[in-house]
């Protein structure tokens, strides 16, 4: 396994020697063995000695979506829009957590991720850059064992799925670019304003409600100005969690147009994000 050692150890190289995304691919694609152990690992470790183990990441949505199903499609008879089917909302509600999660998770962890590993800080060959994508890729593999929960219920309360299930992967392109950028920032700033983690913690939960997860996207649009309405709209959140539920419970092709230019966002974010990253972890181990 051979690391791109120039760029963790040069002093005070030049901002745009980040800013190209070649060096952004190296730095992901030259230690992606590594990547993927860590993030299997951070998996497992989260039920390590329990008696189910890795089956409670296929049980706890499991559960969540029963909890989901029976309040709002028994108990309060809920419906997604004008959509007459009860079960929807509880499959769509479900569905667009999936797709939050993957932003809400990473972005969530990353004012701690340099903090709470202190020993890769001092060791000088260790790509430090690689923590917020470690924490993507577990993100993302839990997501997976999620969608297969979602894809059964789907299944068994209303039918068959069609062949849009399989672009799953390219309506969630947008959010993990987004959440990858805001991760590499925040976890470079977790290091140096420690007091940052409770102030993301509020604006994840801020972000939640304003993006359209237990609410039709229609709501919103007939009450904003068109401002707002634009902001909305082009939000990469928005259009991920949209995207997955038209490909995933719909049967529709998602907005190609909006999910490109989401994706687009996304893509510089992440590598603005990846820049300041690179220009700050060199100070890491003087704070730490």
């Amino acid at each position: 396994m051979q690391f791109d050692v120039s760029i963790v150890t040069s002093a005070k190289p030049s901002v745009w020697t980040f800013l190209s995304p070649a060096a952004l691919l190296r730095s992901i694609i030259a230690p992606r063995y590594l990547i993927l152990q860590l993030a299997w690992r951070e998996v497992r470790a989260r039920y390590h000695g329990t008696y189910l183990g890795i089956l409670w990441s296929f049980l706890n949505p499991l559960l969540l979506l029963v909890v989901y199903t029976y309040v709002f499609s028994v108990l309060l008879g809920a419906k997604w829009g004008t959509n007459p089917d009860h079960f929807a909302f509880a499959l769509t509600l479900f569905a667009g957590l999936i797709a939050f999660s993957v932003f809400s998770e990473v972005v969530g962890r990353a004012p701690a991720l340099v903090l709470s590993n202190p020993n890769y800080v001092k060791r000088v060959v260790f790509p430090l850059e690689i923590l917020p994508v470690v924490a993507l890729t577990a993100v993302l593999v839990q997501s997976l064992m999620t969608l297969v929960i979602l894809v059964a219920a789907k299944v068994v309360l209303q039918g068959a799925l069609t062949p849009h299930v399989l672009l799953f992967p390219l309506t969630l392109l947008p959010v993990a670019l987004l959440a990858l950028g805001i991760g590499w920032f925040l976890a470079s700033l977790g290091v140096f304003v420690r007091d940052i983690g409770p102030v993301v913690a509020l604006a994840v939960q801020v972000l939640m409600f304003v993006t359209p997860i237990f609410y039709p996207l229609e709501v919103p649009l007939r009450i904003l100005p068109d401002p707002l309405k634009f902001i909305l709209i082009s939000n990469p959140l928005t259009v991920s969690v949209e995207s997955f539920r038209d490909v995933v419970l719909r049967g529709a092709s998602p907005n190609w147009l909006e999910l490109g230019s989401a994706a687009i966002v996304g893509l510089v974010c992440c590598q603005l994000g990846f820049a300041f990253f690179m220009r700050t972890k060199k100070a890491f181990a003087d704070v730490i």
